[in-house]
């Protein structure tokens, strides 16, 4: 007489399947508000609190990214209107505005994004496709991810 097994018998464990890599796209914002080259600061600054916004990307009439203003900009621009005792009427976008403007893919995994987030300490991100503005990522919009992803794989 054999030995036998006290053990159950094994389910076949159903192999993990690799969870589909969630995209910057998936999370990115498409309904931006932006601004042009030529607007008044006092204008970005009335967008930024009706809003509730931090910053916006600043297009041309091409729909091409050309900066992106923030608040601290326009934070920066009152500063200096004050200190020198100007008015902010001649004030405008394309004098405040940061041009060199770190982009990033919106077919890049989320979670290389918020590593992105990290390293870089910006709070957007605009998304470039063929030289159009097509969305921005936040660093709100991947904590909506994670959330998304509770529970799950972190893939």
């Amino acid at each position: 007489m054999g030995i036998k097994s006290f053990l159950a018998s094994r389910k076949k464990t159903q192999k993990d399947t690799p969870a589909t890599p969630i995209k910057v796209s998936d999370y990115m914002t498409t309904n931006l508000i932006t601004f042009k080259s030529d607007q008044r600061i006092e204008q970005v600054i009335d967008a930024i609190i009706k809003h509730r916004i931090s910053g916006a990307p600043v297009i041309n009439e091409k729909n091409e990214l050309i900066g992106v203003i923030s608040e601290g900009d326009c934070i920066k621009q009152i500063s200096e209107s004050r200190y020198y005792n100007m008015p902010m009427d001649n004030a405008t976008v394309e004098k405040h505005m940061v041009k060199n403007v770190e982009t990033i893919d919106g077919n890049m995994n989320i979670f290389d994004a918020a590593n992105k987030f990290l390293a870089s300490k910006r709070r957007r991100f605009p998304i470039v496709e063929n030289g159009k503005l097509i969305g921005q990522i936040s660093q709100k919009d991947i904590l909506k991810a994670a959330l998304a992803l509770k529970g799950q794989n972190w893939k």
